[in-house]
């Protein structure tokens, strides 16, 4: 039997290509104000962050492109185009000129060539794809040393009713597009932990933002 805190596995790319299409329309209503401070905070610190090279893994409908700075050039990439439809749409819509491309891929084997960002921030992915380390593996190819990698993301408690609740609604995990009993530990080896930054985002502390910078290491 698995202990209380031990990682379970990430949903398939099938599972969240069929979760996203039903919810596209919807997406921005339904999920966009309970995100909406992790998307705040991220974005915030990759503002903070030097280098103007980023990649948004997990852009969805575009619901953080509105924020990044100017000096920042952004390339958004998704597994839904249905998603990405309505991105376009956003950038079209306000103006945005700083977005640079935003196109369908797999995050965990992009097309993008080594050392191509200086920053890479991943929203509400890394409990969404088959493979998290493969996820980590190919965002530390694509970001140059001395770079950043961001996750904000739903982690598993450590404990409490809080921990018993996402239990209880881990079945419902593959209509809802994301694991609610996802750890830490799935994404980040113990080396990387160490290192990184960790913060809960307010009010409740249900995401949280974690900053890697990065050393180099593959």
């Amino acid at each position: 039997m698995s202990s209380p805190s031990s990682p379970r596995s990430a949903l398939d790319a099938d599972a969240v290509k069929a979760a996203y299409r039903r919810w596209a329309r919807v997406y921005d209503t339904v999920f966009g104000r309970v995100s909406g401070m992790g998307r705040k905070r991220a974005v915030a610190e990759v503002n903070a962050l030097p280098g103007e090279r980023v990649l948004e893994v997990g852009v969805g409908t575009g619901l953080a492109l509105p924020f990044y700075n100017q000096n920042k050039r952004i390339t958004g990439i998704d597994l839904s185009e249905d998603m990405l439809e309505r991105a376009r749409m956003r950038v079209l819509q306000q103006g945005l000129t700083n977005i640079d491309d935003l196109v369908e891929m797999d995050a965990e084997a992009t097309r993008f060539a080594d050392d191509s960002f200086d920053i890479a921030v991943a929203m509400f992915v890394a409990s969404v794809v088959p493979h998290p380390d493969r996820l980590l593996k190919e965002l530390k190819r694509i970001v140059r040393p001395g770079g950043h990698i961001l996750f904000v993301n739903h982690f598993l408690a450590q404990g409490g009713l809080r921990l018993a609740i996402e239990r209880g609604t881990a079945r419902a995990s593959r209509s809802l597009g994301w694991n609610t009993d996802f750890a830490i530990e799935t994404l980040l080896p113990p080396e990387d932990l160490a290192r990184a930054s960790i913060r809960p985002v307010p009010p409740m502390g249900f995401f949280t933002l974690v900053t890697l910078p990065h050393d180099g290491s593959k």
